[in-house]
């Protein structure tokens, strides 16, 4: 990691960037797959699967039997750790459920406002180096809680033309029969447009690489929802003297092994807890499976010593992280100054991976800086919003009027006919 001591504020704007990778023919490559898929549906699907996955498919929906066959391969203490994270999962996002309320807000006049699930929603999980069977719970739970009356599940297949049995063990834990043997664009397309075997759906949610990211910004302008503007994976860890470097590093590279295009940036007053922690890196460095991905990623991160710790979270609220960890023994006293983040981890023990996999809250959150104006996947997200109004005699009499004068005002005569009209009748009663 690069380390910065003291930067000017004026420099601050530059050490928020985050990394641009080559994407070369990214665009025309997409909209190539987006168009295939709507033009030539399943058949585009067989063709990509051999392309891109390197497997030849009869089918592209997994049956009942692949299911049973992925329960019986999953460790029974896989499965235990898998139910004990739907259980929080489903306590916290439960919670969100809003209480209908009717207000009255003028006599005869009574407005509410009603949660509808999403009918047809669309979820994709990533299947390659790592299968992210917890990105199921994370999605699976609000939108069965939500009421969507159809959820459909995307994958890619491996060479084998099988998906990942934790994929399929999770998916049917939280309830998912519709599981499709499809990754990548084609994934995205397939669920925006629909296939002879893949319905259409009206929103879609779920990770992945710079193609199905790519293609997911596409369909959305198009008129197909989207969970939020995605991104590489980033943390922000704030540190002091009080904190952990072992913890502190073990943090920034479970995010940096995601890939190598994802940023986690240290920030602290404290110039030995930086090189500690520096120290500490490299030596886990080592033990890591994904060793060389994580080491792509902090080229691309950074060490910023700063003068106190209010500066530190004025700068993470500048650079709006995904995940932000204040690992020090008063990360509380913090909590009403952080104004801009995906998900905050309080304390040495709050690790990101519990947010991650179990702790309840949603892991689906928004990067590259769109915690400034976006949230995180909640029930919210499977949910439209609908208003109603009741205006009975007295209401439309007591309101009425203004509304002549304001429709008036604006030239909107038919409006004010429309009000002009019932007022009549009542009074003519």
């Amino acid at each position: 990691m690069r380390v910065y001591k003291n930067p000017n504020k004026s420099d601050w704007n530059t050490l928020i960037k985050r990394p641009i990778l080559e994407q070369q023919d990214l665009d025309d490559i997409v909209i190539d797959i987006l168009k295939d898929v709507k033009n030539n549906k399943d058949q585009a699907l067989f063709k990509y699967a051999e392309k891109f996955d390197k497997t030849k498919l009869d089918t592209i929906q997994i049956d009942a039997n692949e299911i049973e066959t992925a329960k019986n391969q999953l460790p029974q203490d896989l499965k235990n750790a898998i139910n004990l994270a739907k259980q929080n999962i489903e306590t916290f996002h439960k919670s969100q459920k809003e209480k209908e309320q009717i207000i009255e807000t003028t006599k005869g006049v009574k407005c509410w406002r009603r949660s509808v699930g999403i009918e047809k929603v669309g979820l994709y999980i990533p299947g390659g180096s790592a299968p992210l069977f917890s990105t199921i719970l994370m999605l699976g739970i609000p939108a069965q809680l939500a009421g969507c009356k159809e959820i459909i599940l995307c994958s890619p297949p491996n060479k084998e033309g099988h998906i990942n049995p934790a994929i399929l063990y999770t998916a049917n834990l939280v309830g998912i029969s519709k599981i499709y043997k499809v990754g990548g664009a084609q994934a995205i397309a397939a669920m925006a447009y629909g296939t002879e075997s893949i319905p259409q759906v009206y929103k879609i949610f779920g990770p992945g690489n710079q193609f199905v990211t790519k293609a997911k910004e596409l369909i959305q302008q198009q008129g197909v929802a989207i969970d939020m503007p995605a991104g590489p994976s980033e943390v922000l860890v704030i540190a002091d003297k009080t904190s952990n470097p072992e913890f502190v590093a073990a943090d920034l590279l479970s995010q940096a092994e995601h890939g190598a295009d994802s940023q986690v940036i240290l920030v602290s007053d404290d110039e030995n807890i930086i090189n500690q922690t520096i120290a500490e890196l490299d030596k886990q460095l080592s033990q890591l499976p994904r060793k060389a991905i994580a080491e792509k990623a902090l080229k691309i991160s950074r060490a910023i010593q700063l003068n106190s710790i209010n500066e530190c979270i004025e700068f993470s609220n500048l650079y709006a992280p995904e995940h932000l960890i204040i690992a020090t023994d008063n990360a509380s006293d913090y909590i009403e100054h952080i104004t801009n983040a995906g998900s905050v981890f309080l304390g040495k023990y709050s690790c990101e991976s519990a947010g991650d996999y179990a702790s309840g809250t949603n892991h689906t959150l928004p990067t590259n800086g769109y915690a400034r104006n976006y949230s995180g996947v909640s029930l919210d997200s499977f949910v439209k919003k609908i208003t109603f109004q009741n205006l009975n005699k007295e209401g439309i009499k007591n309101i009425g009027p203004a509304i002549e004068l304001m429709a008036e005002a604006e030239g909107l005569d038919a409006h004010k006919n429309a009000v002009t009209l019932r007022l009549k009748q009542i009074n003519n009663v």
